[in-house]
Order: C-alpha cells, then structure tokens, then sequence
C-alpha cells in the first residue's frame, strides 16, 4: 500500500541522513503503527506511530513491501517483490557477513548449519536434526534435494537398503518404507527414492518399533520412561570467527506421522 497523494511532498531521499519528520496532510490513523511502502524506492517506507509521519529507510541487505519483518518493518532482500520500485542494494560487509542483515552459507560444502547476519554480526545456527542448508531458499532443507552438495547418509547417518523384505513391517509403507534407528524414541528413517531422511514425532509421541508409528510413550515399553522434551532451540557459542555470538534455530521441517 502506498501513502500516494497523501504525502505528496517534496522530500529528497538523502542516504545516510537523519530521518525526518514530514509536515502534510497527515496519517490515514491516528492511533497505532502502521507502515506504508514508498513509491519509488523500495528501500524506503513510511511509518505512522499515532499519527506521526516518518520517513524511513530499511537496514542494510533489507527492503520494504509490507508482507514480511526481519528488523524495523524490512525484510531480507530476496524475500521482497519490488515491482517497479528502485531498490539500493549496496553490501555493508563484515567478517561472515555480506550484508548488515542476511542468513548465508557456513562454508562452501553441505552443512546443517548456517549464519544468520543482525547488524553486522554472524550468529551461528543450526537445522533440525536430519536436515541440511539450502543456499537456494535460505532455509533448511531435506538432503536428498541437495544432491550436488550433501550426501544424505553422511547427514541423516543411515543407508537405506537396496531391498526390503516384502513381508516386513517397513514394507507396509512401501514406496516411502520405514526404519527405525535403534535407542531413538524420537525419530525414524522413511526412504525416499532410496534416500533417507529423518522424521520426528509428533510432540510429546515416540516412536513404536513394533509398528513404526508414533504413539503416546504410555502405549510404548520400550520408551514408556520416554519424556518428549519440550522443543528446545539449538544455543551453541560460536567460534572466533562468528564472534563469539550465540543464537538459535527458526527453522522447523517436521512430518507428523
């Protein structure tokens, strides 16, 4: 949404500058925070707080279209349709980081890790268990779908069988057959195309071997002592090179079973 006619007014976008408070006809509401995109610059949007009309400009590596909130009303970069707004995508870089703001790659090869950049400082975060970063959507992503980069083995750590006994369990859930991973209550393997991948249960369920389907841990011998733990996010300090910054996972790719 655009302010339009409303805040026609002679206001020079100058970088670097401090933000002004704008004289016109006003906000559309009075109360409340609402953000508006400007017209032609999509590194720009306009902030009404009760009333009070500001001009603003989205941190480094990040742009406006409302639809999305890294930091400030922005989003990251790739994540904004621009349409025929200008955008200003100029790298303010530091150790880890392209950008001020940004989620990049740990290193050139596969890794179930990735750096989210916050004003220029890279924190260290992890994927879920089983899973590996994707460069391409900037997120968390199953292996065997980053087959130029990961070997799903090595991630999940198991290896599917060429082939399974027709009158086994596993087979009942042919083509996408079953296993389970021995003294885990909280995960299975179901081969894909001859790839694993690893599925959690469903909070609070574990796994049933006899089964291979998750159930309350009452219903469960073998894991009855079982407690499922809360969902806890990944906290790990960081090495020199990441600053010594600590964060966590927001990445989440669980299949219900």
């Amino acid at each position: 949404m655009y302010l339009g006619s409303l805040v026609f007014i002679a206001v020079s976008l100058q970088l670097g500058a401090a933000l002004p408070v704008l004289d016109g006809p006003g906000c559309p509401e009075q109360h409340g925070v609402q953000a508006y995109a400007h017209e032609e610059a999509c590194d720009h949007f306009f902030l009404c707080t009760n009333g009070t009309l500001t001009l603003e400009q989205c941190e480094n590596g990040l742009l406006f279209d409302g639809k999305g909130a890294v930091h400030n009303h922005c989003n990251y970069h790739w994540a904004v349709d621009c349409g025929p707004r200008k955008a200003v995508l100029v790298p303010v870089s530091s150790p880890g980081c392209e950008y001020k703001y940004g989620i990049y790659p740990e290193g050139p090869h596969c890794s179930s890790n990735y750096v989210k950049c916050a004003d220029g400082y890279p924190y260290l975060n992890h994927c879920e268990p089983g899973l590996a970063y994707d460069e391409k959507t900037h997120s968390c992503n199953w292996p065997d779908l980053l087959l130029d980069q990961c070997n799903p083995e090595e991630v999940v750590g198991f290896k599917c069988p060429e082939k399974v006994d027709p009158h086994s369990i596993s087979a009942k859930f042919a083509p996408y057959p079953r296993f389970a991973i021995p003294g885990n209550c909280e995960h299975l393997v179901t081969c894909v195309n001859g790839f694993p991948r690893l599925i959690a249960c469903g909070e609070g369920k574990v796994l049933d071997e006899s089964t291979l389907t998750c159930e309350e841990p009452e219903h469960v011998p073998s894991c009855g002592h079982f407690k499922k733990r809360k969902k806890v996010y990944y906290e790990q300090n960081s090495s020199a090179q990441y600053g010594n910054n600590i964060n966590n996972s927001d990445f989440t790719l669980k299949l219900q079973i």
